[in-house]
């Protein structure tokens, strides 16, 4: 039996009156997700556990199995995981965003999604002026990077820092920063080291290039999503498969790295509307041949959601069910073996708000010779007629990995 779970991140939303009151998977137009409603079981899991910040690092650990209320320390150290980056005992990582603020409102909580080349090359600037007495910055993709931060030398303990209160720049797009800078333990220095970074940044030949060529410059860094080192027991331990993980961002790469999971190289995916869908689809195929499971990311549905855009947010989901479920449904039905394919998300993204929901999420799942159930789309409102519910998000991978042939 060969698992593949297909993660279109925070692609579940919320009824928009632009759409005539649905929500954008019920307008797009999504067959190969529908056939696999139809042709197998839905229902509803939470994962996002009561209490907890609606983030990727939470629902995505959820996706993967891993209870976050046992597990989670923090988003950053995922992303961390992803570079190789081991942290001390003293020691915590941020997020780094380059954001575009202008006139003190947060304008673009991704500076006009820069590109790596150009994020990283100010990233660089950045770690040889400011990565000094205990603080180190490390470029990552796009306008996502890490900043390592020794408590010891700021003298502030990592347990107190890590909860030091920060604001996910996405959460305050077009609202002025002055009340969502950061506070409590460290928070006088983080907020200093993003007001040095105005200077360096404003007069950095890049920004000065993105100016003349009509981009929006990356005008300042935001911390946020701290936390302290976070370790999983292994994927193979626990569930007895071996698995693999396909994404363009470091935070989903993260947590397979740190489950044990290979992490599957794809050429031209960036996180964006211009990644390499059907590539992702392809390599999972072929990563299929030595893995028992393979996790497939798609970034751009969260992307649109933050962006407020409703049509980037339905063009997201037609491209990712042509390109990315369709061309897996094709390929495993090819390989003539039993297959089983989860279809979730790790949080909703609300497209009106642009910011996350801890709502609890739809997912479909095919097994071949499987259950099915009377419900025959995906989508928020169809799924709604199953009366199947995961209260504990983690546990609808052992769930999924439960189906086997002519299962009931």
């Amino acid at each position: 039996m060969k698992y593949v779970v297909v993660l279109p991140d925070g692609v579940a939303d919320v009824p928009i009156k632009e759409l005539g009151g649905k929500t954008p998977l019920e307008v797009a137009k999504h067959p190969n997700m529908d056939w696999i409603a139809r042709e197998g079981i839905t229902g509803w899991a939470r994962t996002i556990p009561r209490g907890f910040p609606p983030g990727s690092d939470v629902g995505c650990m959820s996706v993967f199995g891993y209870d976050p209320r046992k597990y989670h320390t923090g988003r950053s150290p995922l992303e961390a995981a992803a570079q190789g980056i081991m942290l001390g005992q003293s020691e915590v990582a941020f997020r780094c965003n380059t954001v575009a603020v202008e006139h003190g409102v947060m304008a673009d909580y991704s500076a006009g999604h820069i590109e790596s080349a150009d994020s990283s090359e100010l990233i660089k600037t950045v770690n040889e002026q400011l990565g000094r007495d205990g603080i180190r910055f490390y470029a990552g993709v796009s306008y996502r990077h890490l900043a390592i931060v020794d408590g010891g030398q700021w003298t502030v303990d990592s347990g107190q820092f890590a909860q030091t209160m920060c604001t996910p720049p996405h959460d305050i797009s077009g609202k002025p920063i002055a009340a969502y800078l950061p506070s409590g333990p460290g928070a006088e220095r983080l907020r200093q080291i993003m007001q040095e970074s105005v200077h360096i940044l404003n007069e950095h030949p890049v920004n000065q290039r993105r100016v003349k060529a009509g981009k929006k410059p990356a005008t300042m860094l935001w911390f946020w999503g701290q936390g302290t080192a976070t370790q999983l027991p292994p994927f193979q331990q626990t569930y007895g498969l071996r698995g693999a993980c396909i994404s363009a961002v470091d935070i989903v790469r993260g947590i397979g790295r740190l489950a044990g999971c290979d992490i599957i190289q794809v050429p031209g995916i960036t996180g964006y509307f211009d990644t390499n869908y059907k590539g992702k689809a392809e390599y999972a195929l072929r990563a299929l041949d030595d893995h028992d499971l393979v996790l497939v990311h798609i970034e751009p549905t969260d992307e649109a959601g933050h962006m407020g855009d409703v049509r980037k947010k339905i063009q997201a989901i037609e491209d990712t069910d042509r390109l990315v479920v369709g061309t897996l449904l094709e390929g495993l039905k090819r390989r003539g073996e039993p297959f089983a394919i989860l279809v979730v998300c790790d949080h909703p993204t609300s497209t009106i708000l642009k910011t996350h929901l801890a709502e609890p999420v739809p997912f479909a799942l095919y097994a071949t010779d499987g259950p099915k159930d009377e419900v025959s789309a995906y989508h928020e409102v169809a799924v709604n007629a199953s009366r199947r519910r995961f209260d504990d998000g983690f546990q609808l991978m052992a769930f999924f990995l439960n189906q086997q042939a002519g299962s009931v």
